[in-house]
């Protein structure tokens, strides 16, 4: 994945079909700028065919890592940080606000990534819901904890048939 910093392009969207619900896709050219769970106001595009496979076969558990460019349009250094350091966090596991503070190099900023993380344009390829609370417990998230719990058991589970089947 590589990252990209700013663009001129306008914005389109597409829409992708999940188990948890229809994600808004976002692109700004060739680039994913963001994955919605509402509608937005962008005129509507085409995903490219090679991004669909991988969100198809991330929730069959298939994909663990996404290959798609991605472009940052929004967001302060410090929240990019924290970002970006979700691409750490492996599929099928959970990493703490505390975990994810310290990795950026600030142990004291907990509270700030959690705002950060509530911020994150692109969730899925830049999976904030695999952070949790210090305590086990499963912390917020944007779009709702519900599709939080659903995100983690999904990848858990998918996690567990694979070893089973090895």
């Amino acid at each position: 994945m590589r990252i990209k910093e700013s663009s001129g392009t306008e914005l389109f969207f597409d829409v992708f079909d999940s188990p948890i619900g229809a994600l808004y896709l976002i692109f700004s050219g060739k680039n994913l700028s963001g994955i919605y769970f509402e509608r937005p106001e962008h005129r509507r595009g085409k995903t490219p065919g090679s991004f669909r496979k991988e969100l198809k076969e991330y929730f069959e558990g298939k994909t663990v890592e996404f290959g798609q460019n991605i472009i940052f349009l929004e967001g302060t250094d410090f929240e990019k940080k924290v970002w970006l350091a979700l691409k750490d966090i492996p599929y099928g596991q959970t990493r703490t606000y505390k975990w994810l503070a310290e990795r950026i190099g600030n142990p004291k900023a907990t509270r700030a990534v959690g705002q950060a993380l509530g911020r994150n344009p692109i969730p899925i390829v830049l999976p904030c819901h695999r952070v949790i609370e210090s305590d086990g417990s499963i912390g917020g998230y944007s779009s709702g904890v519900d599709i939080k719990r659903r995100l983690l058991d999904m990848e858990y589970y998918n996690v567990i048939s694979k070893k089973a089947v090895s």
